[in-house]
């Protein structure tokens, strides 16, 4: 029965389950992006360029053998890979830009007052003891 403590103790711990959410919200996240790139960006990428079709990109080597598959260096898949990333980092960096703007305001209106400073209060003090003097 210990084991189980110990092993329910582990996983109840705030970093395991927050590296938990992490890895679910990444893969639905991986997800979105991978749908944004290949129906959206790509289509329009291959537009503008000339309907080109990267994965179709290929250096056939040696002579094609009956029964299997032309052995082929496909750099066209390796580009379309390339720009993948691209734009599934731009992604990442808009979405990180947006958050820790939204995060900066939230501190910013959260955060109280600063208090015066050293100066003010003796200042305040040296006004007061003034303001008393004259009143005698």
């Amino acid at each position: 029965m210990k084991l189980f403590d110990e092993f329910k103790a582990f996983v109840m711990r705030g970093n395991v389950l927050d590296l938990a959410v992490g890895v679910i919200i990444g893969a639905a996240f991986g997800k979105i992006v991978t749908s944004l790139v290949n129906d959206i960006f790509m289509p329009i990428i291959g537009m503008i360029i000339g309907n080109i079709d990267f994965s179709s990109l290929v250096i056939k080597l040696g002579e094609p053998v009956e029964g299997a598959e032309q052995a082929a260096i496909r750099y066209g898949m390796f580009i379309q890979e390339i720009v993948n990333f691209l734009i599934i980092a731009l992604c990442v960096f808009v979405a990180i830009k947006v958050i820790n703007k939204l995060q900066k305001k939230k501190e910013e209106a959260s955060a109280p007052a600063p208090g015066p400073t050293k100066e003010e209060v003796l200042l305040t003090e040296i006004r007061d003891a003034l303001n008393k003097i004259a009143e005698k």
